[in-house]
C-alpha cells in the first residue's frame, strides 16, 4: 500500500475508538485511544482483567495499528477482589476441567496475579492453560512459566514450518523467512496484519521438534 493511502493516526484513533465501541466486552467511555504513528496507546479503569483483554484484542483488529500499549488499569480498592486462597481454588478447578490442558501444571496466586509453571508437550497446551485460567473472577494478570518438554531436532523442521506457512490461506509466505537452530525457530519478515503474524507463529509452534520461537516479524499494513 502506497503513502497516498496510509491511514492517518486521527483516522485510526477514531477506528480504535468505534471498535471498543463495538466490543460487547468493553465499557469503550472509561477509555482513552491515543494514536502516534500507528502505535496504539489505551488508558483508563477498566472493571476486570476479561475487559481490559478484550479491549487490548478490539484495538489489534483494526487494520492500521501496528503495536499498542496498554496503560489500563484496574480497581486497586481490595474489596473488589477476592482472597488468593479462593482465586486459587477457581484456578486449579479450571485447570483441571480443561480437556486440553494436561496434568502437573500448577499455579502460584499473589494478590490476583497467576503465574503458571509445570512442563507441557505442546504450545498449545501451554496457551490453553493460560486461556483457561485469564478470565476467572478474581485474577488479574497470568503469567505463564510453563515449558516445554525436550525434544529432538530434525533435519527437515525448517522446510517442514515453510510447508505449512504456505498452505495457510491467511498468510503471504513470500514475506515470511524461517530459520532452525536445532530445536529454535526464529522468524523474521513483515506481513499486514496481527492475525497474519500470528498464523504464522502458530504454524512454527505445530512442528512437533520446535522447543522455541524467537519472533521477530513486523507488522506493516501499508
Amino acid at each position: 500500500m502506497t503513502s497516498a493511502t496510509r491511514i492517518d493516526d486521527e483516522d485510526l484513533q477514531r477506528a480504535v475508538q468505534q471498535e471498543l465501541e463495538w466490543t460487547p466486552d468493553v465499557d469503550s467511555a472509561g477509555i482513552g485511544v491515543a494514536v502516534e504513528d500507528g502505535t496504539v496507546a489505551l488508558s483508563g479503569e477498566v472493571d476486570t482483567h476479561t475487559e481490559r483483554l478484550a479491549a487490548r484484542h478490539a484495538a489489534l483488529r483494526v487494520r492500521g495499528v501496528n503495536a499498542v500499549i496498554d496503560h489500563l488499569v484496574l480497581p486497586s480498592s481490595p474489596d473488589e477482589h477476592m482472597a488468593d486462597t479462593a482465586v486459587a481454588e477457581e484456578v486449579e478447578h479450571a485447570l483441571r476441567a480443561a480437556a486440553d490442558v494436561p496434568p502437573g501444571v500448577k499455579a502460584v496466586i499473589e494478590g490476583g496475579d497467576v503465574s503458571l509453571m509445570g512442563e507441557v508437550d505442546w504450545d498449545y497446551e501451554r496457551r490453553a492453560a493460560k486461556r483457561a485460567v485469564q478470565h476467572l473472577k478474581g485474577v488479574r494478570t497470568v503469567n505463564s512459566m510453563i515449558t516445554l518438554t525436550a525434544r529432538p531436532s530434525a533435519a527437515d523442521a525448517e522446510e517442514r514450518i515453510r510447508g505449512a506457512i504456505r498452505r495457510n490461506a491467511l498468510v503471504d509466505a513470500h514475506t515470511i523467512e524461517v530459520a532452525v537452530s536445532g530445536t529454535s525457530v526464529m522468524l523474521t519478515g513483515t506481513v499486514r496484519s496481527w492475525a497474519e503474524k500470528n498464523q504464522a507463529v502458530e504454524a512454527a509452534w505445530a512442528s512437533p521438534h520446535v522447543t522455541e520461537v524467537d519472533n521477530r516479524i513486523v507488522v506493516r499494513p501499508y
